[in-house]
């Protein structure tokens, strides 16, 4: 049986790690990729360390890498009924959608919050009984 629908120490450690890594993304992407004078200061010869981080963070985004992260995790969720799982689709999510991958990063995300409300209402079949 589930746990109810109660939000305990868990969830809220779950809470916190969704809300750490959507708040990270969203706060690298104003800090580095938005202001115009980064593309300059990292084209420089002697560029500073936070433009090997942001390179790459470019780079999955226009791959789509944070929409489809974002979309496996909110599968992997649901399909195995893990609020684990589900956090880091939700934070991830919205790291896709801070980084424009929104079509495949809001899905991850409505398959994270869906599965997450399923296991704390009861709605969700658990994985140890028979």
């Amino acid at each position: 049986m589930a746990n109810g629908s109660r939000f305990n120490g868990e969830d809220g450690l779950y809470a916190v790690l969704a809300l750490a890594i959507g708040g990270t993304a969203a706060l690298f992407r104003q800090l580095t990729i938005v202001p115009i004078d980064t593309v300059g200061i990292c084209a420089a010869a002697n560029a500073p360390g936070f433009c090997l981080p942001r390179e790459a963070v470019l780079k999955l985004q226009y791959l789509h890498g944070f929409g489809w992260v974002a979309l496996l995790l909110g599968l992997a969720a649901f399909i195995l009924g893990r609020r684990a799982l589900a956090a880091l689709a939700i934070g991830i999510g919205v790291a896709a959608v801070v980084n424009y991958n929104g079509t495949y990063g809001v899905l991850g995300v409505a398959l994270g919050l869906f599965t997450w409300i399923s296991l704390k209402t009861g709605r969700y079949p658990s994985l140890n009984q028979p």
